[in-house]
């Protein structure tokens, strides 16, 4: 039922109208709201259109290579990533080897043998966030001082492909979302009074203090909802998820309903090749399925396209138009052209699906300042949806419906049901740069999953992804390179520094070749205990900042004063499979670097007190630093306290 006229807030809440049939105001078109992006929605709303198809009509395609418009934007991004890759190793420079000549050199012959850098940031909701924040600003040549001594500034703008997972994904997708804002920006704030990454107001309460405020957040999120459903598209939880993350990720009034992900593509700095290539990861669930086991079906999101490698898919569909009328491939001549389906807010919610529950869960707990007819009435609706088995994130009409029957298990689903990209605990987005045809050859990856008790990592997200590449059905040719297991990361303090992983491309003799030399960067305390729940909905400033600054510390190991020689290695890390290609000779430096970061391939699988019951303490908390070890019982208590080594280390994010 649509409801054309709107009560009064007190008139809604006096008669216990249920929020859902009442329809406020549209906002504004696009066009009378000052533009940053592109908010290119045809309906100007949260709600998708029918829109008519283009003469070419969009097509499922064979996920053999790599679209035409990735090829293309590649050739532009490889060559400009050229010059900050050369700033960052020459001043990070490696004895006895001119490095800057080797890229000049590769760029004006070979582009193929440049060392293509990927990075990626696992899941673990606004820790993932905070912690992947800090590593990017480590990485970003804008943040202040990163370009200084110790600093690794540049890695970002080197960098050709930067992907993310649920909470990884938020971060993603919030600097994506946001012009490619630096990360030092979307923390202080893009605005006067702007919410984007203000995250002291749960995101259950919504932005705002007073009790308009916070009653018209829930309000109007689930209107636009509404409005998705009235235009004929299946709603899930997932809707809602999205649309209450936009409000703290996206700086744009209502936090931005008409911004699509296929928009980035249209958005100059994306167009010109300036930033890395943004990717966003989902699993895939099949009809009747309720455990996501390790062979599920890796669904990416990239700007152009939606689709996965895996045999079992084995497809991509343009993304701008998801929820088209695709049926064995193709859009008849009587169906409909859809866009935007891929509202930005939707994208990151449905690699997030795990916190659909927790949404349920806990709404009528977010704060007491929410009247209890609004949490009854948001109650009702997400119960009624959940009730209905829509607790995922709902793809409909599903756009690989009749595809590759043989191999696909949602082949004769009108749906496709997508869930967080993390339940397989592949919790790192790998799977998209591992992929042979994207001749990835070093991924940093951020790791800020909760593997062990007190929500430190423990390297089980690095040993899914190898697990996954030794199952012949799914791996469809893709290389892993040997991770141990989790006592022996613990053990050997593998989950406390930096670790090369496959460093040595003769251990691969696989007709495909070597995979990336992965770089694997784990949450770990150095300044800050960093380990909140993943399900902690609200932080202080100064909460969310050291958390920022503890994962600026990882990334550059205390500015290089746990090990001086982190930059330099760094360089040598980019360098590996580029050298391996051109049989140029590894300098001894490098030689030095792997002997000291590279897994030697050892063992130490017992299993301690230490390993039960992990607890670190700082690693340049130094002297007077101290703090609570268990983030988990005790939330932030002592956060920040590891600052007490500012005399010793000048880091750059420290307010």
């Amino acid at each position: 039922m649509v409801v054309t006229s709107c009560p009064t807030w007190g008139q809604l809440l006096a008669t216990s109208i249920l929020i859902s049939t009442c329809l406020a105001e549209p906002i504004p078109h696009t066009s009378e709201v000052q533009l940053r992006a592109l908010p290119n929605s045809p309906s100007g709303d949260y709600a998708p259109a029918v829109v008519p198809c283009p003469q070419d009509r969009p097509t499922v395609r064979s996920a053999q290579k790599l679209s035409q418009q990735e090829t293309s934007w590649l050739e532009r991004r490889r060559k400009a990533t050229v010059d900050p890759m050369i700033k960052l190793v020459e001043r990070n420079k490696i004895d006895g080897f001119d490095a800057g000549a080797y890229i000049r050199n590769a760029a004006d012959n070979d582009l193929s043998s440049l060392p293509n850098i990927a990075i990626a940031v696992s899941g673990g909701g606004y820790r993932a966030l905070m912690n992947g924040a800090g590593f990017l600003a480590a990485a970003d040549d804008r943040t202040t001082d990163s370009t200084g001594p110790g600093g690794i500034g540049g890695l970002l703008q080197a960098s050709t492909y930067l992907a993310g997972l649920s909470g990884g994904g938020w971060l993603v997708g919030s600097i994506f979302a946001n012009n490619f804002s630096s990360v030092e920006a979307l923390r202080n704030g893009l605005s006067p009074d702007t919410d984007v990454w203000n995250f002291t107001n749960s995101i259950f309460a919504g932005p705002g203090e007073s009790f308009l405020q916070k009653t018209g957040y829930w309000f109007d999120i689930v209107e636009q909802v509404g409005d998705k459903a009235d235009a004929g598209f299946e709603t899930s939880i997932t809707d809602y998820w999205g649309r209450a993350l936009s409000y703290q990720l996206i700086n744009a009034p209502k936090g931005g309903p008409a911004y699509t992900f296929s928009s980035i593509a249209e958005v100059d700095h994306f167009r010109n090749a300036e930033t890395p290539f943004p990717i966003l990861v989902a699993d895939g669930r099949a009809p009747g399925e309720r455990i996501i086991s390790l062979n599920t079906t890796v669904f990416e999101f990239n700007p152009y396209e939606m689709g996965s490698f895996d045999p079992t898919v084995f497809a991509f569909v343009p993304t701008k138009y998801l929820a088209s009328n695709f049926s064995n491939g193709v859009i008849p001549k009587d169906g409909s052209c859809v866009n935007g389906f891929d509202q930005l807010g939707f994208v990151m919610g449905t690699s997030s699906s795990l916190f659909n529950q927790f949404l349920l869960q806990n709404i009528s707990a977010a704060d007491t300042k929410i009247p209890a007819i609004v949490v009854s009435a948001i109650e009702k609706i997400l119960a009624s949806i959940s009730n209905d088995n829509n607790d995922i994130a709902q793809y409909a009409p599903n756009p690989f419906y009749k595809y590759n029957p043989s191999t696909n298990p949602s082949a004769e689903s009108p749906e496709l049901s997508l869930v967080d990209g993390g339940e397989d605990l592949q919790n790192i987005p790998l799977h998209p740069l591992i992929q042979p045809t994207r001749k990835v050859d070093v991924i940093f990856a951020v790791d800020s999953s909760a593997d062990t008790p007190y929500n430190w990592p423990n390297g089980t997200a690095l040993r899914a992804s190898y697990d996954r590449s030794l199952l012949s059905d799914i791996a469809n040719g893709t290389l892993f390179p040997p991770v141990p297991d989790a006592n022996t990361f613990i053990n050997s303090r593998l989950n406390q520094r930096p670790t090369f992983f496959g460093c040595d491309v003769r251990n691969f003799t696989s007709g495909n070749g070597a995979p990336p030399l992965v770089i694997y960067i784990p949450n770990a305390p150095y300044s800050a205990y960093s380990n909140v729940s993943t399900f902690t909905p609200e932080y202080t400033s100064s909460e969310r900042n050291n958390i920022i600054q503890n994962g600026y510390d990882v990334a550059t190991m205390g500015n290089n004063t746990v090990d001086g020689s982190w930059t330099t290695c760094v360089s040598c890390a980019i360098f590996s499979r580029s050298w391996a290609r051109t049989n140029t000779a590894v300098p001894q430096q490098c030689v030095d670097c792997f002997d000291r970061f590279c897994w030697d391939g050892r063992l130490n699988s017992s299993s301690t007190s230490l390993t039960e019951n992990y607890e670190p303490g700082f690693i340049v908390g130094g002297e007077g630093a101290s703090g609570t070890k268990d983030n988990a019982a005790s939330g932030l208590s002592g956060m920040g306290m590891g600052m007490a080594v500012a005399g010793v280390l000048s880091l750059s994010l420290a307010l």
